[in-house]
């Protein structure tokens, strides 16, 4: 298999197309020769690129299933909670660079310690063992104002802790996603209901929504939520 074409979808983002015309999509490796999760390698031009795997990663379904703005640019700050060992993360720190930092926040010890491992060889992601429903136990250590928040937490709450972080954190117009799991809220209730709920806790708590995108079949009952912080 030969790659042919590399497409940038958006700044950092691309689509790899090879010989056979099989489609993938793909970061730019900040780290070289390394894998993260298992995701192949690939080469054109003297680049190399990780795949990046939509049953893996929300935001690679998200793209997959029609995101119009990635919105997240070199250099940015963000703060990722719910981290876990860094699989999507890696991606990110792939488009954000050298100049860039992830502040990764997650509350299980078993995948952090995977993540230190990730962070030793990216040195733009800081690990915390935290909490994200008390963001002031982090606060003293971020200790700024952040481009963007990723959050990835399947909780009932998951709405509030999300509002909860951007006005502590995300500087105003700053961008937002929230993977919201509808079998994390309520399993009785149609997903549609519970997206159209935690749709009004953002928006009525000052988070406008500019995009929603359905993420199956990559995360079963899973819609992401896109948009800016407007307090």
């Amino acid at each position: 298999m030969k790659i042919v074409e590399a497409k940038e979808i958006f700044k950092g983002v691309f689509i790899l197309v090879d010989d056979l015309g099989t489609e993938r999509l793909a970061t730019k490796s900040f780290v070289p020769k390394i894998s993260v999760y298992g995701e192949r390698l690939f080469n054109f031009q003297g680049v190399e690129y990780r795949e990046w795997i939509p049953y893996r990663s929300k935001l690679a379904a998200a793209i997959i299933n029609g995101l119009s703005n990635i919105r997240i640019s070199e250099g940015d700050r963000i703060l990722y909670l719910g981290i876990a060992s860094g699989t999507t993360a890696s991606h990110i720190s792939d488009i954000i660079g050298h100049r860039g930092i992830i502040y990764g926040i997650e509350f299980a010890p078993r995948p952090i310690r995977d993540l230190v491992t990730v962070a030793q060889q990216r040195r733009n992601i800081i690990p915390l063992l935290k909490d994200a429903r008390k963001p002031y136990e982090y606060s003293y250590i971020i200790g700024e104002s952040v481009d963007g928040i990723y959050m990835d937490i399947a909780q009932p709450d998951q709405a509030d802790i999300f509002i909860r972080n951007c006005r502590m954190f995300l500087k105003p117009n700053g961008y937002g996603f929230i993977a919201i799991k509808a079998r994390s809220i309520d399993v009785a209730r149609p997903p549609e209901e519970i997206f159209k709920e935690q749709k009004k806790i953002l928006e009525t708590h000052g988070f406008e929504i500019e995009e929603e995108i359905r993420l199956d079949p990559y995360a079963k009952d899973h819609i992401m939520f896109v948009g800016r912080w407007k307090i």
